[in-house]
């Protein structure tokens, strides 16, 4: 059996990354096709891979600045990769991968990190924040768009079956696509820091620093708090503004490592979380390390965090509004002792590794049962007995896969 993954594009190491690792311990033959690759050997080392097929994009100059602007190129050159050969085909898509071409006696397996949000319900925040909103910039950023949602909404009936990081996403897929898509949480990397390291003073906030992320209204809210300090972690277009609105109670740290940010986790009182994200993996990252959760109510964190009583992992702010913000951070102050990090580390374990490799696994050997019975019970002359045969052997071998 040959099989094919396929992933938008290979800029950096984020969550979507993290799922890529994860089908390939799965299926560690698997080629992998991208529009382009632009990692280094490490990163794709880490990832489980040497070298990936790529589209004409790959040639295309000024690559790592300006890949953003082939937007209009991406649809064609996704329907340009030759699957013909392959048995299996997964998708992992926040773009245009589940876009591939494939035929009816090959199996499509979409996975759906998020319809592409810019194009769909966040148009005009992104043009808002893309300084777009009116002009002849405007005017063409639409009607790319535009264009963007007609064949992205054609192409949604290529998979076989789609899959959905949250149901969050799955209720986007269904009124987007009108399509039903079972939902397999991501895989995140639980802790490997002692569980007894001190609580420092500090709240934390990490993403990247651009403005959809949200840390602008969190600076805010600390301005409200002159007596609780906060840690901004990570790097982006934003930094130098948002370093020039925050108050002496505020620490910009920069980019960090994996491991120092852990850290910063497992010492927090508490990691707070503005933005609304279709799932949100640096959430239970930071539950992880026994982190509680001050979170947007809204979006994946909704599902990722616990404000049950008896098993709370974290609180809600209803509004990206500072004030509300500053309320609820005040409201955790006020009940920090009744927050157990034990707690918040049993439900981070809930979205780990070795439970997406399960999951993924038993949906697609399902998926392919039903397949192949399809294709005997329609006739199809050719023998799938050894097909099912190999399938089988891919499958045992995932049962133990690499570290």
């Amino acid at each position: 059996m040959r099989v094919a993954i396929v992933h938008d594009w290979l800029y950096t190491m984020g969550g979507a990354e993290q799922v890529l690792r994860e089908m390939l311990r799965c299926y560690p033959d698997a080629d992998v096709f991208t529009l382009f690759d632009i990692l280094s050997p490490e990163d794709r080392a880490k990832i489980g891979f040497k070298k990936a097929k790529t589209s004409f994009l790959q040639n295309m100059p000024f690559l790592r600045k300006l890949h953003r602007s082939y937007l209009p190129l991406m649809p064609i050159a996704i329907e340009q990769f030759d699957l013909s050969g392959y048995d299996l085909v997964i998708s992992s898509s926040y773009a245009v991968a589940k876009g591939v071409i494939t035929g009816p006696n090959q199996l499509h397996i979409s996975y759906v990190h998020s319809p592409m949000r810019y194009a769909w319900d966040l148009q005009h925040a992104y043009l808002k924040e893309s300084g777009m909103t009116a002009g002849i910039k405007s005017a063409l950023a639409r009607s790319l768009l535009h264009r963007m949602r007609i064949w992205d909404v054609r192409t949604a009936h290529g998979p076989d079956a789609m899959l959905a990081n949250s149901n969050f996403v799955a209720k986007r897929i269904k009124k987007v696509y009108g399509r039903d898509a079972k939902v397999i949480y991501p895989p995140v990397t639980m802790s490997t820091l002692p569980t007894d390291l001190p609580v420092g003073d500090h709240f934390l906030a990490a993403s990247r620093l651009v403005p959809y992320k949200k840390i602008e209204a969190v600076i805010q809210a600390f301005a409200d708090l002159p007596d609780l300090k906060l840690v901004v972690a990570g790097h982006g277009p934003d930094a130098e503004r948002l370093k020039a609105i925050a108050g002496p109670n505020v620490t910009f740290v920069g980019f960090v490592s994996d491991e120092k940010l852990r850290e910063l986790m497992a010492t927090a009182r508490a990691f707070v979380f503005a933005a609304e994200e279709d799932f949100g993996i640096i959430v239970v990252e930071a539950q992880s390390e026994g982190a509680p959760v001050l979170a947007f109510g809204r979006g994946g964190a909704r599902e990722t965090v616990s404000a049950a009583p008896g098993q709370r992992t974290g609180m809600f702010f209803d509004s990206g509004d500072p004030a509300a913000i500053a309320n609820c951070v005040r409201a955790f102050v006020a009940q920090e002792d009744t927050f157990s990090r034990d707690e918040c580390r049993a439900r981070a374990r809930t979205f780990s590794a070795e439970r997406f490799r399960d999951e993924l696994m038993a949906f697609v050997t399902s998926q392919m049962s039903t397949f192949t019975g399809e294709r005997r019970r329609g006739g199809d002359s050719g023998d799938t007995s050894g097909f099912r045969r190999r399938w089988t052997d891919a499958e045992r071998r995932a049962q133990t896969p690499a570290a």
